[in-house]
């Protein structure tokens, strides 16, 4: 069943759970989300319900650092999955447009199938170009279809926003030096361990508020987003976030 076609009442103690379950579904219905998905998607949720649903003041704080370094690089790119094309496909192309940076499409479950669907989808939702398709560079390293990128997107860039990534190729990506900025609801993840910003907080909430803290900033010196990239700790981030999950009254 469709997001659209779902009733779930706005009262609902887990109404936006719920919501963004049937968002993943209608994903795989449209031949843009993997099977695989549905069960990353439950995973995730779990960290989340932990943190009570909620973004923490470390979360927000990242996402502020987060837009500093999108909009101090000189080449940003936000990279894009099935979940991610389900979950906030919109989120994604106004993030773009605020730190001025490039949308591609990145798979694990790359067939061409998928990838035209996924940029389609991008478009529908207001992208005007999306990277990914032409797949002429590979990250080293690593093996299998997600070491695929375009030669003038990931590759090329200095800062990448890797919303819901696999540890391995996040790994990959800090080996070459280039600024990642991770979405992750598990503060223990490769993912997330890895980062140069770890933003450990639901999808649907850290997109919106990297733009958000991208637009405030938007007319801000050099040296105001410098002071801000310094002054972020990611070590405490992360601490922040698993002391809030075991001090969890759920947990």
């Amino acid at each position: 069943m469709s997001d659209e076609h779902a009733e779930i009442p706005d009262d609902h103690p887990r109404a936006q759970s719920l919501r963004t379950r049937h968002r993943i579904e209608a994903g795989v219905e449209r031949g843009i989300t993997s099977r695989q998905g549905l069960i990353a998607e439950g995973r995730g949720e779990a960290f989340d319900y932990l943190l009570g649903e909620q973004t923490l003041d470390s979360a927000d704080r990242a996402a502020r650092a987060a837009a500093a370094h999108l909009l101090a690089a000189d080449h940003p790119v936000v990279s894009v999955n099935g979940n991610v094309a389900a979950l906030v496909p919109e989120a994604t192309v106004e993030l773009a447009a605020a730190a001025d940076a490039a949308v591609e499409v990145n798979l694990f479950n790359r067939t061409d199938e998928r990838m035209e669907r996924i940029a389609a989808h991008l478009r529908e939702h207001g992208a005007e170009e999306v990277l990914g398709l032409e797949a002429d560079a590979r990250i080293p390293g690593l093996a299998h279809e997600r070491a695929k990128v375009d030669a003038d997107g990931i590759a090329a860039a200095d800062a990448v926003v890797v919303p819901l990534e696999d540890g391995d190729r996040a790994a990959a990506l800090g080996e070459l030096g280039k600024t990642e900025i991770v979405i992750d609801l598990n503060p223990l993840s490769r993912s997330a361990q890895t980062a140069t910003v770890p933003i450990v907080d639901n999808v649907v909430r850290a997109v919106p508020r990297i733009t958000e803290h991208a637009r405030e900033l938007a007319d801000a010196t050099d040296e105001k987003l410098r002071t801000i990239r310094e002054r972020f700790d990611a070590e405490a981030t992360l601490a922040d976030a698993e002391r809030a999950i075991r001090d969890s009254e759920l947990a």
